[in-house]
């Protein structure tokens, strides 16, 4: 592709800045606009007079004129059409006006139609002669296009990336992804509009974590975190910005297969659960390690206590294929089998047990309870209702219902106390600042006044030595050797006195570096050690000597263990920062 002037040269000389023919696209196009320019001119100078006339002799209706035809005519009063001489164009629908063209005008009419004519044909003539010129054109016009269309698509991405708060993730050659403050665009969207907050969510996949099983209430967000997570990875692989936290990590999957919601046929005559059979058979032959799948209410559609046992099977098979997989179920069986397999996880929606609603925060190490009957009351039905429902259940399954709940519910405690530990650290860790801050200005205040106290005396006792000089100065007495005795004498005294003021500048300005030095590397282990306070499992930390950031697996006294993209290493704290 390349740059040339003369394609627009040859646009400018024919069309405008609005898109309409010059008048000097050709010099025939010229002179006929020329011409219709005057006729149009003469036209309406004749009009004019015949109406100024017509309205004087009031033979016109309430309107003047009108245009018949593209013809400026006259609305005469029916009853007076014979007394106004010219050509009759039609009537009013009640028959009281005609229109009638002035004599005048009719010759002239006709001769601004064949100008017209005429002026249609000279721009078709000049369009195909540019046509012609362009058309050698048309291969750098296509790609001009195509550039355009590449820009214009460029600046959309760049505009929606702006309106979504989206970043660029540090994507992997391996198969791993670690979304931090993950949001699904539209619902954070929707809920900005309505002035609502939205949940972000962390969810982490590799080598070592494959699967996440997410269970918990209805309503309590699984299948929309599983929608976050599939829609984000198809934006990313379509060169979309996505909204999370720059410090995210995402991979290229080779193929994202998704069963999501209820996909019940009448024309293909198929069933939910049908429908999802064929899905699953279909996943089963396909599936590999570069494949991302996201399964929504597996198992379900068909009688629990069989269905439950397929999908146990299912599980197990796509996990011997080694695919990705965030699965959403209320099926204790999957959730089990989770437990069970070595590179499978649980993951929970949190329910907050107090005002019996969801929170919308996955919770990555555990099942959750689906708070069936918690729902249930939510929605208004009565506890006779409830009890009447748990008392056709088995009791294992309401005991393991209870330790559930209540393992969410020591959860929520837990968070709620480290939540306010870390303010209160916070806190305290400000308000330590703020005294430590105020001390040192005090001071360095009474620093100050120390040093002001000293240069007083050190000035008084100066004065004092100079009134003695002066006294010993004896004006009245001309012996020189006396005089100059005394000279030298104050001499040698501001030549001392200089040379201390000199040392102690020196001194001074070495202390108050090396203090500024002292004090900022106190202040940056300060909040060092503030910062490593907060380490936990599942941290994102950054290797202080290499600025590598990686995730905390687990923590043995000062001993840390974390790992950097493949690698595992074991750290000391005091080399990490914590980033989140």
């Amino acid at each position: 592709m390349y740059y040339t002037d003369e394609l627009i040269n040859e646009l400018n000389k024919v069309f405008d800045k609005d898109g309409s023919i010059k008048d000097n696209a050709s010099d025939e196009l010229f002179q006929i606009r020329l011409k219709i320019k005057q006729l149009r001119a003469q036209i309406n100078r004749n009009f004019e007079k015949e109406m100024r006339k017509l309205i004087k002799d009031k033979l016109l209706g309430e309107t003047y004129e009108t245009f018949v035809n593209n013809r400026r005519v006259l609305l005469v009063q029916s009853a007076y059409k014979r007394k106004v001489s010219g050509a009759i164009h039609g009537t009013s629908k009640t028959g009281n006006l005609s229109y009638i063209e002035p004599y005048q005008n009719v010759a002239l009419n006709n001769e601004l139609d064949h100008l017209i004519d005429d002026e249609q044909k000279e721009i078709l003539r000049i369009l195909k002669r540019l046509t012609r010129f362009i058309s050698s054109y048309k291969p750098l016009i296509i790609a001009y296009n195509q550039t355009l269309i590449s820009l214009d698509f460029i600046q959309a991405k760049a505009r929606l990336a702006l309106e979504m708060q989206a970043s660029l993730p540090l994507i992997n050659k391996s198969p791993r992804m670690n979304l931090v403050e993950a949001f699904h665009p539209l619902l954070r969207r929707t809920n900005s509009n309505l002035g609502k907050p939205t949940i972000p969510q962390h969810i982490f996949l590799n080598e070592k974590q494959k699967m996440v099983v997410i269970s918990g209430p209805n309503a309590g967000g699984k299948s929309l975190t599983l929608k976050t997570v599939g829609l984000l990875q198809m934006m990313l692989q379509c060169g979309f910005l996505v909204p999370v936290d720059p410090r995210s990590e995402m991979c290229y999957f080779q193929q994202i297969l998704s069963d999501i919601g209820d996909n019940q046929s009448i024309d293909n005559e198929l069933s939910t659960y049908s429908y999802r059979l064929k899905r699953m058979k279909y996943f089963l032959k396909v599936s590999n390690t570069r494949t991302l799948l996201l399964l929504d209410e597996f198992g379900s559609g068909s009688d629990p206590e069989l269905g439950g046992v397929l999908a146990e099977v299912f599980l197990e098979e796509l996990y011997s294929k080694k695919s990705f997989a965030v699965i959403t179920t209320h099926y204790s069986t999957i959730k089990t089998k989770a437990e069970q397999l070595k590179f499978a996880i649980n993951g929970c929606m949190l329910f907050d047990m107090d005002t019996l609603s969801p929170l919308y925060k996955l919770e990555i190490g555990q099942p959750g309870s689906s708070f069936t009957f918690e729902v249930a009351i939510l929605n208004g039905f009565e506890n006779e209702l409830i009890n009447r429902a748990k008392l056709k259940l088995d009791p294992k399954k309401i005991k393991m219902d209870a330790l559930l709940h209540d393992i969410q519910k020591e959860k929520n405690y837990l968070e709620r106390l480290i939540k306010e530990h870390e303010i209160a650290q916070k806190e305290a860790y400000a308000s330590k600042e703020y005294h430590e801050e105020k001390s040192y200005k005090l001071n360095a205040k009474l620093s100050s006044q120390n040093q002001l106290v000293e240069q007083y005396n050190k000035e008084i006792q100066a004065g004092k030595k100079m009134l003695s000089f002066i006294d010993r100065f004896n004006v009245k007495s001309r012996k020189k050797n006396c005089n100059e005795n005394l000279y030298a004498e104050i001499k040698n005294y501001l030549t001392l006195e200089k040379s201390k003021k000199s040392i102690k500048e020196t001194t001074s300005k070495k202390l108050d570096s090396s203090v500024k030095k002292k004090t900022m590397a106190a202040q940056e282990k300060k909040s060092l050690d503030f910062e490593q306070d907060k380490i936990k499992t599942g941290s994102l930390v950054q290797l202080i000597s290499s600025k590598r950031n990686g995730t905390v697996e687990s923590i043995k006294g000062n001993k840390v263990t974390v790992i950097f993209g493949n690698a595992r290493m074991k750290v000391s704290l005091e080399n990490l920062k914590f980033l989140s």
